[in-house]
């Protein structure tokens, strides 16, 4: 009998394949639209679900806010799935019991950072860190609970902001040495940054890239030639859909219906087809 590989040991095959795009989804749906559009991977944005429960990037949200939506970005979208799990949500006991629960829950890989609570999104201002011994700590317990060893463990720096771009890449290099997987220097500001931080520091590297952000856009063959393994696009999907939507309710505020926009809705077939609803319906007449 055929059995199929663990989403680690998968993202862990195409990683070696090739560098890996995973677009950031919040909820169900937008995860199952990652998957129909052929990516590899989907990357579950910890900033996105925290706005699509109306709050900004912050840390508002508690830990079972995030993993209901991760619960479901995981199982719509049948990908490994890299989860945001922010400072690992409170100290290193905390970050033992979320990466429990993240594993449990069929989390592929997943990235801690260095900021102190309450976080920001890592291309905001005014960010705060935790010492490097302390994320020292959480990367070293974060990786002996695993029992899952193809599971990866993702360190997040964000020094650049609070420390400058030297001590962000001595950051990095102590949560290599501390057991980490692969590493994530967050937003560099410069293609020279961008550069330097792949050839300075060894193993697997994440980089985030997104229009309007702090780091400047680097065409895919170029993140791939330099040494980046996986590319995170967080928030693109749900700035699409926003924007989608503040259209739909101008055309629906003046006329009373959308029908000046149908040729940029969905069909009603194609939103059941999305969501299986024939499927699921035939479930109760086997």
């Amino acid at each position: 009998m055929n059995v199929s590989p663990k989403p680690s040991t998968l993202l862990r095959q195409r990683l070696a394949e090739d560098i890996v795009v995973a677009p950031g989804a919040y909820d169900g749906m937008s995860a199952r639209l990652v998957a129909a559009a052929g990516f590899p991977a989907v990357y579950a944005s910890g900033g996105a679900i925290a706005r699509a429960a109306g709050y900004p990037d912050i840390g508002l949200l508690s830990f079972t806010e995030v993993m209901d939506r991760v619960e479901k970005i995981v199982d719509a979208s049948g990908l490994p799935v890299v989860a945001d799990a922010d400072t690992g949500f409170g100290g290193s006991a905390n970050v033992e019991r979320t990466v429990r629960i993240m594993e449990r829950a069929g989390v592929a890989a997943f990235h801690i950072e260095d900021q102190s609570f309450p976080k920001r999104c890592g291309h905001l201002d005014d960010k705060s860190l935790i010492d490097a011994d302390e994320m020292c700590r959480k990367v070293h317990i974060a990786r002996q609970t695993l029992s899952d060893a193809d599971a990866l463990v993702i360190a997040r720096t964000d020094a650049i902001a609070v420390e400058g771009f030297d001590a962000a890449l001595s950051r990095a290099e102590r949560y290599l040495k501390a057991g980490a997987d692969m590493l994530f220097v967050e937003a560099p500001e410069t293609p020279e940054q961008i550069r330097v931080i792949a050839e300075r520091l060894p193993g697997l590297k994440l980089i985030n890239m997104f229009y309007g952000g702090k780091t400047p856009l680097v065409p895919l063959p170029d993140l791939a030639a330099m040494g980046y393994r996986l590319v995170i696009i967080p928030s693109d999907l749900q700035r699409a859909a926003i924007h989608a939507m503040q259209a739909t309710l101008v055309a629906i505020r003046q006329t009373g219906d959308s029908s000046a926009l149908a040729d940029r809705l969905t069909s009603f077939k194609e939103r059941e087809e999305i969501v299986q609803t024939r499927r699921y319906l035939a479930l109760d007449t086997q």
